[in-house]
């Protein structure tokens, strides 16, 4: 059973295919494990509405911030905004109120489907 399906914003495109193609693997892997588990080690919420999965591959952190969109009763669609390669052990302030500004974005565009 899957628990919820990822769409990527435009900023999260252009993140991932900025990467290698076994980096870019490793990223759709894990999104598709958290999509099916919920595991709480892959898709982790950071504070209020966003959420980050977590891919370690190569000794790099790479980092997709998400958020819930529940408007539509079918399918709970989580939304990625962008991506970043973390360097320090907190998730820096700049790159959640960067994820909290493409949520507003997302959430005052009626064609957002």
């Amino acid at each position: 059973m899957k628990y919820f399906e990822t769409k990527f914003l435009e900023e999260a495109d252009e993140f991932i295919s900025g990467l290698n193609q076994k980096t870019i693997k490793k990223i759709f892997y894990n999104i598709d494990l958290a999509e099916n588990t919920n595991d709480l080690k892959l898709f982790k919420k950071l504070q209020n509405e966003i959420w980050e999965f977590r891919t370690k591959f190569a000794g790099i952190q790479i980092r997709l911030l998400a958020f819930w969109d529940k408007s539509d009763k079918v399918e709970t669609l989580v939304i990625a905004t962008h991506g970043f390669i973390k360097k320090v052990d907190k998730v820096p302030p700049n790159e959640i109120d960067r994820a909290v500004r493409l949520r507003d974005k997302y959430f005052n565009n009626p064609q957002k489907k």
